[in-house]
């Protein structure tokens, strides 16, 4: 979920009440708070505190909240993560640090998150511009009782489909690359955890549910209606282009924060063409 911001650069929690209203209406089952997509990194500890205890109230129960603890240092993704527990989320997020430490350090630093945890605990990995993780060392965090499961950023289907098989059974893997959605869930992957349901939640739903259920047409189908989408989201950082998509196809949700700037007019206009298929396929 993005965070919105107001005309004064602070979080706009009744955008945000809206924004999780709207998620849910379009069939999310669940937010991720302060995640790359909620600009985490831009955020202090007491906004994401905030952020977490505000996604809980708005939700009431009804969805899933996710609290994204990634930070520089793991001390401070420990502390996250109590803040989040006090907060009563449900589960919480965590990544490598983005300090180019080796793989033994990262592993040590998600084992110390799991270890501060008592909520399930999901860790993001495969992510092209950042720190790998290899199937031996995700096997033995998922032996971690707090671990329940990852999210799968990864652009190469056949290594994301072999680290999903070599993962133990009940370790749940979400897949976290929009383009990669229909393919990873094929591949035993739970769901998904996506930008691109805020503007074609019924869509990726419907997607995932026809591809747990073996229709291959209807899941191809909308995987197709779906992909000039998700590619036009992309054409500038996250989350750049769905944050001026947002508000120019849905509601206000501010800029994004620096260094991060508003997307360009042309990138607004072919996330535009994008959603139109989407949208006439659903009045039909």
């Amino acid at each position: 979920m993005v965070t919105p911001f107001d005309a004064e650069d602070n979080v706009d929690y009744a955008a945000l009440w809206k924004l999780v209203r709207h998620l849910k209406n379009q069939g999310s089952d669940g937010v991720v708070v302060a995640s790359t997509t909620g600009e985490g990194l831009a955020l202090s500890r007491p906004e994401k505190v905030a952020l977490f205890r505000a996604a809980v109230d708005a939700t009431r129960g009804s969805m899933t909240v996710i609290a994204a603890v990634t930070a520089d240092s793991t001390a401070e993704s420990v502390a996250l993560v109590r803040a989040a527990r006090d907060c009563e989320v449900d589960a919480v997020l965590v990544s490598a640090p983005p300090t180019g430490a080796p793989e033994r350090g990262i592993v040590e630093h998600l084992r110390a998150v799991a270890d501060a945890a008592s909520v399930p605990v999901l860790i993001a990995y495969g992510s092209p511009t950042g720190p790998r993780l290899d199937d031996d060392a995700l096997r033995g965090l998922a032996e971690h009782p707090q671990v329940m499961g990852g999210v799968d950023h990864g652009d190469d289907v056949h290594e994301s489909v072999r680290t999903i098989r070599a993962l133990p059974e009940g370790f749940c893997v979400y897949a976290g690359n929009d383009h990669r959605i229909k393919d990873l869930v094929a591949a035993g992957a739970v769901g998904a955890v996506t930008q691109v349901s805020h503007l074609a939640g019924p869509e990726v739903a419907a997607m995932i549910d026809a591809t747990i259920d073996d229709d291959w047409e209807s899941a191809n189908r909308l995987n197709d209606l779906l992909a000039p989408l998700s590619e036009s989201l992309h054409f500038e950082p996250d989350p750049m282009p769905l944050k001026a998509s947002l508000t120019e196809f849905w509601d206000g949700v501010g800029r994004p924060r620096l260094p991060y700037v508003p997307a360009e007019q042309l990138t607004v206009e072919a996330v535009g063409r994008a959603l139109e298929p989407v949208l006439t396929s659903r009045s039909r």
